[in-house]
């Protein structure tokens, strides 16, 4: 008797022709399936739970988030908590932010600039003085474990900020680039869309990808509070560490949803607000 595995389903059967009374049904399974992209938490562990309920998850869906998941708010280490049990119970990809970077940098060797602490670090560092020391190693474990960028079947890229060689990410010489940059986004939104995209004044970085989602840049920035689209660069930080929505996005319909404004979560705290 054969057995077939199919996306770890086995299915039993005498003759392979039998097989095919069940191919319609997993092909309807995948069909099904539904890839949410997700922007910028920075400790907003209310506003991650309330949007993920929002998304009535199915267990075949996929979850990308983009980085940042602390620095602003109160609940870094809740959301890192939340993070590990969606990751536990769906398809999750979990992308390096800059300030999980610097977060990892703490954590690691007490490194906490002025900077940091200033745009988000200072409420991280309050919330890990709080847990012990065994999750601490275990989020030291979340953070390093998380990857510079994801590259799916489709040629869509997903990476926090951006990259700079004019070949794609795989010919970047600087990991760092990739959590950091902002050119890729000030490109995107100050290219003249009459400008095509076989004209040699098109930037090449975006002829790498069909499509490119990324965070790291708020868009309450230029006035959007919704996930933006320029040339194939989409924006998907709605300004959550400020006094934006938290956004998740389906990649294939564009469909997307968002939580209440983050700092109604928390009204007695400034985020990254200034006042």
């Amino acid at each position: 008797m054969k057995s077939l595995s199919f996306k770890n389903k086995v299915v039993k059967n005498t003759n392979y022709y039998g097989f095919r009374r069940f191919l319609p049904m997993y092909l309807c399974f995948k069909n099904n399936m539904k890839e949410y992209v997700i922007g910028d938490i920075h400790g907003g562990y209310l506003a991650l739970k309330a949007l993920i309920e929002k998304l009535s998850l199915a267990p075949e869906d996929r979850l990308i988030f983009l980085g940042d998941y602390v620095d602003g708010w109160s609940e870094p280490v809740e959301t890192v908590d939340y993070l590990c049990e969606l990751k536990a119970r769906y398809n999750t990809i979990l992308l390096m932010g800059n300030h999980d970077s610097l977060a990892l940098d703490w954590l690691l060797n007490g490194t906490a600039n002025d900077l940091w602490l200033s745009h988000g670090g200072a409420a991280t560092v309050a919330a890990y003085q709080k847990v012990s020391e065994n999750k601490k190693k275990a989020h030291i474990s979340f953070y390093t474990a998380l990857m510079p960028y994801y590259l799916d079947s489709k040629n869509r890229l997903f990476i926090h900020a951006g990259f700079t060689n004019q070949k794609g990410v795989a010919k970047e010489y600087f990991e760092k680039i990739f959590y950091w940059d902002r050119s890729l986004w000030e490109s995107a939104i100050s290219l003249d869309p009459r400008i095509p995209t076989n004209s040699p004044l098109y930037p090449k970085r975006f002829l790498c990808y069909s499509e490119i989602f990324i965070g790291h840049s708020s868009l309450d920035k230029i006035g959007e509070s919704v996930p933006t689209k320029h040339a194939n660069v989409w924006n998907i930080d709605t300004g959550a560490a400020f006094k934006g929505p938290l956004s998740a996005m389906e990649i294939n319909t564009k469909d997307f949803w968002q939580s209440a404004a983050v700092y109604l979560y928390y009204p007695h705290e400034l985020g990254r607000n200034d006042s």
